[in-house]
């Protein structure tokens, strides 16, 4: 691994530096992210946010805007959260161990890991979706990766082979292996310098391993979203926590069993919500656009059905629906799911 990293490593803006808040923003960023998609949001992070209290100053919205497009928002909301311990229990400097990271909401093993390596050298082994495979494949092992129960073995494998001298540069080493060489598709075996050494290769079962179990098979769920307009503006309002896109921005929302909004239903959810149809508007009315969205656990069908309302909806509706008028630059400014930004992308494209 220490002769492969040099001549192959590409050249990251976090490998570059020992600050213990910029390598946190990156291995929070790239968990379930490519690289490529996550590099500007890393570089807009600390453009934005340049230190550790300034992440911890912002409003959670504004932070929710700048991930917008990364997904899984939890992760910007425990980092948020993070940010904000780190300042108020510890004067805005990173617990400088592993043991002391842990302490931090939202670091799991890994990022600890990652941070006391790769800032304060200590020597910890990192453990990510790239050193399972490596060490799945290298030394022949069928534990299931996916069971809180492997866990233990490929850690105890992984801590036995770090060279406690070489710690940061061997967990990158190993991780930058995975990503680029052994990679879970078409692995480079033929040009490997751990070839002679790695049992899936020897006994033909690299496409084998690592195993893992199946991720349960994801819903379908059904989207009716009524876009509601009045004038220039459209009606959006915050999503609350209890389900996915918490914090984010989307519209009147439907939700049913069915592909297929009947328009006496649109009707109905419109005069519940208070709102008349503006008739001289139908003749724009144009067939409901369906976007589909694909979430890790969940396949979202959205149907968008444009309402254009004679007037506004009343104050008793925007209290009891969180609903609010906005003009297409404040929309601009809310963060949302990418399913709604595809949406107005669309409309006002």
């Amino acid at each position: 691994m220490l002769a492969w990293y040099p001549r192959h490593r590409r050249d990251l803006p976090w490998r570059h530096t020992r600050d213990p808040y910029a390598i946190w923003l990156s291995e929070v960023i790239l968990q379930q992210t490519r690289v490529a998609q996550g590099l500007p949001y890393y570089l807009d992070f600390l453009t934005s946010y340049p230190t550790v209290h300034d992440l911890a100053a912002a409003p959670e919205q504004e932070v929710l805007r700048h991930w917008q497009g990364l997904g899984y928002y939890s992760r910007a909301r425990n980092m948020h959260h993070t940010a904000q311990q780190v300042v108020s229990e510890f004067g805005g400097q990173f617990p400088g161990t592993y043991a002391g990271l842990r302490q931090l909401k939202g670091v799991g093993p890994y990022t600890a890991a990652a941070i006391a390596s790769f800032a304060f050298d200590e020597a910890v082994a990192v453990l990510d979706g790239n050193v399972f495979r490596v060490l799945a494949r290298v030394f022949g092992l069928h534990s299931d990766i996916a069971a809180p129960s492997s866990r233990k073995e490929f850690q105890a494998l992984a801590d036995q082979h770090l060279p406690p001298a070489h710690a940061a540069e061997f967990n990158q080493a190993i991780m930058e292996f995975g990503a680029l060489q052994c990679t879970p598709a078409k692995p480079d075996c033929l040009f490997c310098p751990l070839q002679s050494q790695c049992w899936a290769f020897q006994h033909g079962q690299v496409a084998l391993l690592p195993i893992k179990a199946k991720a349960k098979a994801s819903r379908t769920r059904y989207f009716h979203y009524l876009v509601l307009r009045h004038g220039e503006q459209l009606y959006l309002k915050e999503r609350l926590a209890g389900d996915i896109w918490q914090g984010l921005y989307d519209f009147a929302l439907a939700e049913t069993d069915s592909a297929d909004l009947p328009a006496a239903e649109i009707l109905r959810h419109v005069e519940a919500l208070g709102g008349q149809y503006d008739t001289s508007r139908v003749a724009e009315d144009r067939p409901a656009p369906t976007l589909r969205h694909v979430l890790s656990h969940q396949k979202l069908e959205a149907r968008f059905h444009a309402v254009w309302l004679a007037a506004a909806l009343p104050e008793a509706t925007l209290r009891d629906t969180g609903l609010r008028a906005y003009s297409a630059a404040e929309i601009e400014e809310l963060p949302k799911p990418v399913l709604i930004s595809n949406y107005l992308g669309k409309i006002n494209g």
